[in-house]
């Protein structure tokens, strides 16, 4: 089986960093209005509430599926799911990872890769804005 096709899921991408500050500053940076907007899109609201909808400035929609605060959400996102997801490191350091699954083909998976790398360098940027 091609790397990135699943069983069950079809396609899927993932991407990770270990950032020097704290799972809490992290995750609240990233389901904060500023750090959704990053990686969900301009003008989404990420939603308190399993099933409660949202919609980018860019038009797409979807509906929260899970919020494990401090840990994980995930989301649906224009007939894929995506997952971001924070975990503790070690003293003042944590690992942030955006996956996205149910992807139509190899071409879409590397589509996406492009986009959550992109992703990771502004969300990186903005909460090290310092280069730290």
């Amino acid at each position: 089986m091609p790397t990135g096709l699943t069983k069950g899921a079809g396609w899927e991408i993932g991407v990770s960093r270990t950032l020097p500050l704290p799972h809490t500053a992290v995750w609240d940076f990233l389901t904060g209005d500023e750090g959704v907007g990053l990686w969900l899109g301009p003008g989404a609201h990420l939603p308190e509430e399993r099933g409660r909808p949202y919609e980018t400035a860019d038009g797409i929609r979807g509906e929260l599926r899970s919020r494990r605060p401090g840990d994980r959400v995930r989301l649906t996102y224009d007939g894929t799911t995506v997952q971001a997801a924070v975990t503790a490191a070690g003293p003042g350091k944590s690992v942030l990872r955006f996956h996205q699954e149910r992807l139509s083909s190899a071409a879409e998976r590397e589509e996406r890769r492009v986009y959550w790398r992109a992703v990771m360098e502004r969300v990186t940027k903005a909460l090290l804005p310092d280069g730290s």
